[in-house]
């Protein structure tokens, strides 16, 4: 339990830990020998079993070094006492190399720093733990980049890179991270700290020693035995294909030798590196070299009746050169299809459309990226011209260069403009969300899915693989880099299930015999780990098995690094996170509606670990994760809460997780921004799971007396503004604010919120209700009396009458006592309930009459479109669900409504000349309406800079929490950064929160406006 006091300066000095501590004395050991944090308790030990993979292992421990000397101690004293070591990166990896029984070295959590870039030389050096995504921003001024591009690249760590040999969707053109390694200072088994880099194999042979107590005499001694004995055997076993990261860099190693990439008899030991996943030795800095980011680019989408015929046009598409070509099939095009955002793209193609081929192409221009696109069409789509393939003349610069091959596309569509290419980009990366989405025992697992085979045997790789999949009672979905011939596929498979799991291994073993006689590779892109470890003796063969394994011998003689990978003994059908003996025991009974598969237990089970919740504001973007952007802690991740939920819920965790403990380290300090439902990639609603562990919690243990106060904050408001100015002398009486804190726990940094004497519904009253009669009004809004507008906030309340109204619209104010906002934040479920059914059964007649619920508080909003139906839904009231959904389907944000209906262009607006910074709420942004607000303002005649941004971190009564002020004040300063950077004049916000934590931005100044208020000051 965090005991420490917070400190506003670091995001909150928690501790981060619980549960009992395993093996003291090794605790002790590396405590005295590292500067970093040693955490054997079992939370840390628990949030580091998992990583993107289907792979669970407990570690032994978790140490995250502050530098190399940390590093190298823990490797000495691991050495001497025969203790495994891990290092480990963003934890993103498929194919479980993360997760070992080992102390675990997490290098992105102090040694994440881009230390310098040279842009004369294209090099940059930094730490391993720095995310690739951060080593771009820092030379992206410069007009470069690394190279590689893996699909989380703002979450994955260089080292990680390095370790995995990583690629990504652009490797056609820039290969593998091995390429790009240029220098690295690693720390050796033994704790020996060394540098890889560029060295002659004459000093190698000089220095070489098998029988030597040095252990880099020895290493020299195997790189020279190997390009000395195994060249012929390497030639013959390693697959041609320029995505195998399978089995060590032993291919890389000797073409260098030979002067394939440079001068002959000089290889870089660095890169044997590369792929090695930390079972050789632990990188902790690296000097890489960068690439100029590329002109423009062009984008063709073609078209196809079946999939294999896709797949035999990626050969002939090659010969066009282009920077990527991806693949979607008919699966991947359906979930497309059934987003909002992609609908109108998929139903464009043409009807039959089965699967289509995304082709890009780098460029210096936008001429010649046009003109790369024209040819590439002209020789592969439409029908064939009878005899065969044709030239076909273009307006450009005459005939086109033609393959050989017959035409197999449709149509094409093209993609020119940046906004264009993004959305085809987005719309071939949108399947895999909903994919990873499924909350059944059956997922789309990881295991066989990046085999890398030559792409002219594309077509016959793909019907075997669909016959694998037919004869185990299996389907999978196939898309992803066709272009180097490594596709995705995810077999749909139950581990639970022991036959499954016997399924699961039959696949790979079939498949990998395929992917040997086609001249593939076993994996080409997310590495061997626990799934694929096994399967590189089939590829490889008995004599290079042998030699990597004495290589493996030569750098860790006791075999203590990352124990099993590479050429270990992993099986992959062991350690699986879901298996037979998996047990699911909530131990309380959800208060909540859980319209998903397997109810609450699937959305437990969900999260799949792909750490997307861990990018950082500058470089992901988006509402998720505040508290992990602020803390930089995994238990602060929506990652690593679900994996303590889960393990807490399954027994893995000898805990409740209502206990104390528990929720206060997890679950306590999610401020519950929803912004994991939009932008965790599976929608792991860990908002609503704090929700049902909050309310277990009260159920157990009781509701203190600030939980209730908070909780209560509808009911008292209304007694607040009687009192005022009254109820208002706290925030000027001396010592009240300590009092408050001692007391109730109340932040004495914070004032309370300021209560107005005229409520809303007093001044609405006080005019004589609606202005618009309702003969003569066009539309009837009922303005929901949010807690906040009625009686803090009254102004926004009367500009939003003032714009429905200019509007033409009947407004009137319905007699309800909320929404039930204050106490669901708070846990306290059946309250909000009950609040909930009130209102529904208040509203429901009106809106079935075709009345327009309108609310001007983001959060209240929200909570009537979407948490009314976990309230209420099902057996959870006996408000009828057609109610619920009446009132849902009909309530809108105030900006939202008058966005949807284009209310504004009958008003009349005159904005002043003025740019506005705006930042949205995060419950808005869950739910994707934060954009209208910025459409209206525009059309109104502002300017406005909508902020890329998270959750400010007041979060309604979060922020005003003593032991949660550092975590909010931390989380804000990024806020305030951003508002800072902007050129906006003034900054609106549409929350009552997020005001009031700008207002603490600039004291002197006055609270920033709702952006109604804006509005209703441009009316004529």
């Amino acid at each position: 339990m965090a005991t420490n006091t917070p400190d506003p300066r670091d995001g909150g000095n928690f501790d981060y830990t619980g549960g009992a501590v395993d093996r003291p004395d090794l605790v002790d050991a590396l405590d005295r020998r590292v500067d970093g944090d040693v955490r054997f308790d079992e939370y840390s030990k628990r949030m580091y079993a998992t990583d993107a993979s289907a792979y669970e292992v407990t570690p032994i421990g978790v140490v995250i070094p502050e530098s190399t000397a940390d590093v190298a101690a823990v490797h000495e004293y691991c050495f001497e006492e025969g203790v495994p070591v891990l290092p480990r990166g963003g934890g993103t990896s498929l194919a479980g190399q993360t997760v070992n029984e080992a102390v675990v070295l997490d290098l992105t959590g102090e040694m994440d720093a881009v230390l310098e870039a040279d842009p004369d030389a294209a090099t940059a050096r930094v730490q391993a733990g720095a995310y690739v995504g951060d080593l771009n921003a820092a030379v992206e001024s410069d007009g470069l980049k690394f190279a590689p591009d893996p699909a989380w690249r703002d979450k994955s760590a260089v080292g990680g890179a390095i370790g995995n040999n990583s690629t990504g969707s652009h490797s056609l053109k820039y290969g593998k991270t091995d390429h790009y390694v240029e220098e690295l200072e690693v720390v050796l088994a033994d704790g020996t700290v060394t540098t890889f880099g560029e060295e002659r194999v004459s000093d190698l042979r000089e220095s070489a020693d098998a029988d030597s107590d040095d252990l880099l005499d020895r290493i020299h001694a195997e790189i020279v035995r190997i390009l000395d004995e195994e060249a012929a055997e390497i030639d013959e076993r390693f697959p041609e294909m320029k995505r195998n990261v399978s089995g060590y860099n032993l291919d890389r190693l000797l073409a260098e030798y030979r002067g394939e990439y440079g001068e002959e008899g000089v290889v870089n030991l660095g890169r044997l590196m590369a792929g090695s996943e930390g079972t050789l030795a632990t990188v902790t800095e690296a000097t890489v070299s960068l690439v100029e980011i590329p002109e423009t680019k062009a984008v063709a989408l073609l078209t196809y009746d079946d999939l294999l015929d896709a797949m035999e046009d990626v050969a002939p598409i090659l010969e066009h050169d282009p920077s990527a070509v991806e693949v979607m099939d008919d699966v991947l095009l359906g979930l497309a299809a059934d987003t909002p955002e992609f609908a109108d793209v998929v139903g464009m193609l043409p009807d039959g459309t089965d699967s289509v081929l995304l082709v890009e192409f780098y460029a210096e221009s936008d001429e010649e990226g046009r003109q790369k696109v024209a040819d590439l069409v002209a020789d592969r789509v439409g029908p064939e011209a009878e005899g065969g393939p044709e030239t076909i003349e273009t307006p450009d610069d005459g005939a086109a260069e033609t393959t050989s091959q017959p035409r197999r596309a449709v149509d094409a569509m093209e993609a020119h403009d940046p906004d264009d290419r993004e959305r085809f980009w987005k719309m071939r990366k949108s399947g895999l969300p909903i994919l990873l989405s499924r909350t059944t025992d059956e997922k789309h697992i990881s295991f066989i899915e990046d085999c890398a085979i030559p792409p002219e045997h594309l077509p016959e790789y793909t019907r075997e693989f669909q016959e694998i999949l037919e004869d185990n009672d299996t389907f999978a979905t196939f898309y992803a880099h066709a272009g180097p011939g490594v596709l995705h596929i995810r077999p749909l498979i139950n581990t639970k299930n022991v036959e499954e799991v016997d399924a699961m291994v039959d696949i790979a073993d079939r498949v990998t015999d395929a992917v040997v006689r086609l001249g593939g590779s076993v994996s080409g892109e997310h590495g061997d780990g626990h799934a694929r470890t096994q399967w590189n003796r089939k590829l490889y063969g008995d004599d290079l098995w042998d030699a990597f394994r004495d290589l493996k011998t030569a750098f860790d003689p006791d075999w203590l690094l990352n124990p099993g990978n590479v050429c270990g003994d992993h099986d992959m059908s062991e350690d699986l996170r879901f298996d037979s003996e998996y047990e699911y025991d909530a131990e309380f009974d959800p208060a909540l509606e859980w319209a998903v598969d397997n109810g609450m237990q699937g959305m437990v089970e969900l999260c799949h670990g792909c750490g997307g919740c861990r990018g950082r504001q500058e470089t992901t973007g988006g509402v998720m994760c505040p508290t992990y952007r602020a803390a930089d802690e995994e238990i602060q991740a929506t990652r690593g809460r679900a994996n303590m939920l889960r393990g807490a819920m399954s027994g893995e965790l000898p805990e409740d997780p209502t206990d104390d403990e528990f929720v206060t380290e997890v679950m306590d300090l999610c401020v519950g921004c929803k912004g994991c439902k939009v932008d965790c990639p599976s929608g792991v609603d860990m908002a609503k799971l704090k929700a049902e562990v909050e309310h277990a919690h009260h159920e157990e243990h009781g509701v203190d007396l600030r939980t209730r106060l908070l909780g209560s904050f509808e009911s008292l408001a209304p007694l607040g503004s009687k009192l005022a100015p009254l109820s208002n002398l706290p925030n000027k009486l001396p010592g009240a604010g300590l009092l408050g804190e001692k007391l109730l726990g109340i932040a004495k940094e914070r004032d309370l919120p300021a209560f107005r004497s005229e409520s809303l519904t007093d001044w609405f009253d006080a005019r004589g209700g609606a202005g618009i009669p309702r003969a003569e009004a066009d539309r009837e809004v009922l303005l929901f009396p949010d807690v906040y507008t009625t009686y803090t906030n009254p102004g926004a309340g009367k500009a939003a009458v003032r714009v429905l109204e200019a509007a033409n619209c009947h407004v009137r104010i319905p007699d309800v006592d909320g929404s039930g906002r204050p106490p669901h934040s708070k846990g306290l479920l059946e309250k909000s309930r009950a609040t909930a059914r009130d209102a529904v059964e208040t509203l429901a007649p009106e809106v079935r009459e075709g009345k327009d619920v309108v609310v001007v508080e983001p959060t209240d909003a929200v909570m009537l479109q979407s948490d009314y139906h976990d309230l209420l839904d099902g057996d959870a009231s006996s408000v009828p669900d057609a109610d619920v959904a009446a009132v849902s389907e009909n309530t809108y944000g105030i900006m939202e409504y008058v966005d949807a209906h284009r209310l504004d262009e009958t008003m009349g607006l005159d904005a002043p000349t003025e740019a506005l910074t705006y930042h949205g709420h995060c419950h808005q942004k869950a739910t994707k309406k934060d954009h209208h607000a910025v459409g209206v303002l525009r059309r109104a005649g502002y300017g406005v800079d909508p902020l890329d941004s998270s959750c400010c971190g007041m979060a309604g009564s979060f922020g005003y929490e003593a032991e949660h002020y550092s975590m909010s004040k931390a989380i804000g300063e990024t806020l305030f950064d951003q508002v800072d950077a902007s050129d906006g004049d003034e900054v609106v916000a549409p929350g009552a929160s997020c005001r009031t934590q700008l207002k603490e931005r600039d004291a002197s100044a006055p609270e920033p406006p709702h952006p109604v208020e804006k509005l209703a000051a441009a009316l004529a």
